[in-house]
């Protein structure tokens, strides 16, 4: 008897521990199931003399009869918590809806479409080319012949070889092979815009990638000048960094141009005067220019004598960090998002 009430103090202990359906059904499985503790107690009677199995038979019954009891009444309990914490926890449909998630554009995204909003207000149109590009479009086409010094600073992913040795495909290492294939099949006038990724193999650090995202420009008309040149560029950087923002240009080289220039905008940290940010030049380049090159005008197909056009690239990552003041290009592929919700 002392061992049935030790049985059911230790039963209604645990049973007001259990707090939940999976701790209802353990305790249920431990005392009252088929192999329970209540059951073990019933089933070793028959090992008492009579007297005594009739007595403790009597202990046992009314302990089960009893756990039954108090195992309803728990449930009953538990149940009810539940469901008072559903409510609680309820949506009240009076209330405004909650806000979901929602995406953004990547921040070299968001440059791109600037950069481009601000060629189309200017009647440029937009074509892309692809990334897996033949050699001569690549090299060849720009006057960047096979042993050219420029092939130097463009490291190249190469993908096959020719019968003759020759090395043919590869990832393009600028988006210009577009404006080849675009030249071929249009004739002037031409004002295209020619976004898309390139690759070159080099290693990564603050200011470089291996895969870059671009922005060229190309218009071949009549008539055109460096004059024409100067003024496109400077309405685009000036849409890009503001209306106040000094622009320079000066003389650069380019195979596929001739004269080049590099363009560049006033550091917006020292307003010029030389910093930290700028190299203590006072002036921030963002991209490269020129006239096209007359071999390119007579190569496409074009009168040479008759049709004049600028060209133009800008790195997109070199604009946004520029824009938003970033001194690391890996930042935008980090895949950070404390980063990346910042625009």
């Amino acid at each position: 008897m002392a061992d049935l009430e030790a049985l059911r103090s230790r039963a209604l202990d645990e049973l007001a521990a259990a707090c939940d359906d999976a701790g209802l059904a353990a305790w249920r499985s431990a005392y009252l199931g088929r192999q329970g503790a209540v059951i073990q107690v019933l089933r070793r009677l028959g090992e008492l003399p009579a007297e005594e199995r009739r007595v403790l038979g009597a202990g046992a019954n009314a302990l089960r009869d009893a756990l039954e009891a108090a195992f309803k009444e728990r449930k009953t309990e538990v149940e009810r918590a539940a469901a008072a914490a559903l409510e609680a926890g309820g949506i009240d449909v009076t209330l405004p809806g909650r806000r979901g998630l929602v995406g953004r554009l990547h921040p070299i995204t968001q440059t791109e479409r600037d950069m481009l909003a601000a060629l189309g207000a200017m009647g440029f149109q937009v074509a892309e080319g692809p990334e897996v590009e033949w050699e001569y479009y690549n090299f060849d086409a720009l006057r960047i012949p096979e042993h050219h010094p420029a092939r130097d600073t463009m490291d190249t992913f190469w993908f096959d070889y020719r019968r003759d040795g020759r090395r043919s495909m590869l990832l393009r290492t600028h988006t210009s092979p577009n404006q080849i294939r675009f030249m071929e099949a249009h004739q002037p006038p031409v004002r295209v815009a020619v976004p898309g990724r390139a690759y070159r193999y080099e290693a990564t650090d603050a200011t470089h990638e291996w895969m870059l995202h671009q922005v060229e420009i190309l218009a071949v008309d009549e008539g055109i000048s460096m004059r024409n040149l100067k003024a496109t560029l400077t309405q685009f950087a000036q849409a890009l960094f503001g209306r106040d923002r000094p622009v320079r240009f000066r003389c650069d080289f380019f195979p596929f141009v001739e004269p080049g220039a590099e363009i560049a905008i006033q550091c917006g940290l020292c307003g010029g005067a030389g910093c930290r940010s700028c190299g203590n030049e006072g002036w921030l380049e963002i991209g490269g220019a020129g006239m096209v090159h007359r071999e390119i005008i007579e190569n496409v197909g074009y009168d040479a004598d008759r049709y004049t056009g600028f060209a133009a690239g800008f790195g997109v990552a070199r604009v946004a960090m520029l824009r938003h003041g970033i001194d690391d290009i890996r930042h935008f592929f980090s895949n950070d998002l404390r980063f990346l919700r910042q625009f």
